[in-house]
């Protein structure tokens, strides 16, 4: 179990992550933010505990975004499997999400809401990873962004398999937990 905190002027989050199936409890005060983040822990197969308060909606999407991210990358130390790609279909919408979890931290986008393109984009940072997520279609947003939580969950489940060889020509990729 993997457990990080960040507490700010204007926030405090507290996440605890186990990279397996198990318990998903979720509580920021934001009914959204609650139902993206069990849907990326259900879909990537992690038991997940966010516990967050803030100030601002602003603030809190992006701390929670920055702890999880800095919980993964904690949490899956080691060789990895490195890459996933996945397109989710969801009603309307069509969401395609192909991620490296490398080490360099980049994100394109973007998704139709701009605190939940920043949320992708504070996560990939702290992660380090570099995450594209593209939506094809989709005029729903509740579905576009379901969608892409969704494909980000099974991209990350697909990278963070344990590596059966080398990820990289360059020699091993290392990992060492964020500073928070």
């Amino acid at each position: 179990m993997t457990a990080i905190e960040r507490e700010t002027k204007e926030t405090r989050v507290r996440v605890a992550l186990e990279p397996a199936p198990g318990e998903i409890r979720i509580e920021t005060g934001e009914a959204f933010l609650d139902h993206m983040l069990e849907t990326l822990a259900r879909y990537a197969g992690w038991s997940l505990t966010v516990d967050a308060r803030g100030d601002l909606r602003h603030h809190l999407i992006e701390d929670v975004a920055i702890t999880l991210g800095a919980s993964v990358r904690t949490a899956f130390a080691g060789p990895r499997a490195r890459f996933g790609h996945r397109v989710i279909p969801m009603d309307d919408a069509l969401v395609e999400v192909a991620l490296d979890f490398g080490g360099r931290a980049f994100y394109r986008g973007p998704l139709p809401s701009s605190l939940y393109d920043h949320w992708m984009r504070s996560f990939a940072t702290e992660a380090g990873l570099t995450l594209h997520v593209k939506v094809r279609r989709g005029r729903d947003r509740h579905h576009v962004m379901e969608a892409g939580f969704k494909a980000l969950g099974l991209a990350l489940r697909d990278a963070l398999e344990p590596a059966k060889a080398e990820g990289s020509t360059k020699g091993a990729v290392r990992w060492e937990p964020p500073a928070c």
